[in-house]
This record gives C-alpha cells, structure tokens and sequence, in this order.
C-alpha cells in the first residue's frame, strides 16, 4: 500500500504532534512502507522524515525544476535537499519553473501514486490554485481515501 501526503506549509505545534502520532500509530514499518511527498514545507517534509525514520520508502514527485528555491526557509531548503537525495524515486513534473499550476500537476500526480492520502488541512479552501483542498478535491474524485489530520479549534497561520 502507497501512502500520500498533502498539506499546508507552515503548521502548528499541535498538529505537528497530532500528525506524528498518527502515522506512528497506523503506519507500517520498514519496507511494507511506501510514501509518496511533494517536499514542500511543512507537512509534506514531516511525512517524508517520518517515512524514511520508521525504514519506509519514499517517492518524490516535484513540481518543476528549480523547486527547492520556493521553498520558504533554508532550513526546508536543506531538508529538502537531503529528503530528495534519500527518496528511491523521484519524478518532476514538466515545468520550468514553479506556478501554481505546476504544484496542482504535481498534488494530483501525487494522488495518482497513492492509495490513501493524509491531508494535514484545516478544511478551508486553498490560498492559491494547487493548494491542500485542491488536491483534497481531486482524491475524492479519484475514491482515494482520506484521512484529514487536523485539532478542532487550532487556527492556520
């Protein structure tokens, strides 16, 4: 089974701790684990360390060339760069550079390499075309299924 993540960049310390103990609590360990990330920020590198840790698999699907430089920090840079380097596969998307465009091409292709879909989202609609709920949207027309990790109550920044 292939596991998807989707989410938003910047994320709370509430549900940096919800997410981590999910996965820790029904995800497989070693190399019955295969996830799929885009590697933006935030929740996307979250799982990717999360899978690597615990042994799994992981597969990249990028964007656009050049993705690593709309990242937000240079932290995430770095983590960006050292998750990409650890991923058995990685897969860019045929843009030159990043658009919103590119990362709805790259969510849905990640949809595509998946059989279920984490979305760390706050259930409201995305800031920008190719955001979390977009790529939410699509799973659910694909019959992917879903699971939403998130704290009532917790606002996004």
């Amino acid at each position: 089974m292939r596991f998807g993540v989707t989410g938003h960049r910047i994320l709370p310390p509430s549900i940096v701790d919800c997410a981590v103990r999910h996965w820790t609590r029904v995800l497989p360990t070693g190399s019955r684990l295969h996830g799929v990330s885009n590697l933006a920020d935030g929740a996307d590198q979250l799982f990717a360390a999360h899978v690597l840790a615990a042994g799994g698999t992981l597969e990249v699907v990028l964007p656009c060339a050049g993705y690593a430089g709309s990242l937000i920090a240079d932290d995430s840079r770095t983590r960006f760069e050292d998750l990409r380097r650890a991923a058995a596969t990685v897969v860019t998307m045929p843009y030159p550079e990043p658009s919103d465009q590119a990362f709805l091409a790259a969510g849905q292709a990640l949809v595509d390499r998946c059989d279920h879909l984490f979305a760390v989202w706050d259930g409201h609609p995305a800031r920008g075309l190719g955001g979390t709920a977009d790529v939410v949207a699509y799973a659910k027309e694909c019959g992917r299924p879903i699971t939403v990790l998130w704290v009532d109550g917790v606002v996004r920044v």
